[in-house]
């Protein structure tokens, strides 16, 4: 039996699943709730309009991305952006994942490509803010590893 095996996982281990599922329950709901903008140039063409309207920017990426120079520019934009206007961001590994939980999985029926999901924002609508559970945890995460220092978290995200 491994120490491990003996004490259980570490308590850091838990808050990374619960964050990860409070994300996965965000975009979810802001989905639902048409909250959601998708793509790194519908995203940065947002942020340039309205900025106050984004409430957490999702950068995904998996190990097949990290060569693409143009994409990690556009990240190093996007995350300054986001640090200078207060906007909580997030880098999450497993854009599987998310394709599944936003239905996305292939093109559409008229032989289009995927949305790039490689940036993502929840933003909150004019009229009703978008009140969710999840969308506090995810903020007080992200809240939590700035006072550490550490400007942009990383979740992976797990295929199911």
């Amino acid at each position: 039996m491994t120490l491990e095996e003996v004490v259980g996982p570490s308590s850091t281990d838990k808050k990374m699943e619960t964050v990860t599922q409070a994300l996965e329950e965000l975009l979810v709901a802001a989905q639902r709730q048409d909250c959601l903008t998708v793509g790194v140039y519908e995203s940065a063409k947002l942020m340039n309009v309205d900025p106050d309207s984004v409430v957490l920017c999702l950068l995904a990426t998996d190990e097949e991305d990290e060569d693409d120079i143009a994409l990690q520019i556009h990240f190093t934009l996007l995350q300054a952006f986001c640090g200078d206007n207060d906007i909580n961001i997030l880098r999450v590994s497993g854009t599987r994942r998310l394709a599944q939980l936003l239905g996305d999985d292939t093109g559409d029926s008229n032989g289009n490509e995927p949305r790039d999901l490689h940036c993502i924002l929840v933003t909150n609508p004019p009229v009703q803010p978008l009140q969710c559970q999840a969308l506090q945890d995810v903020s007080s995460f992200c809240e939590e590893i700035r006072c550490r220092n550490q400007w942009v978290p990383c979740l992976n995200l797990q295929d199911r």
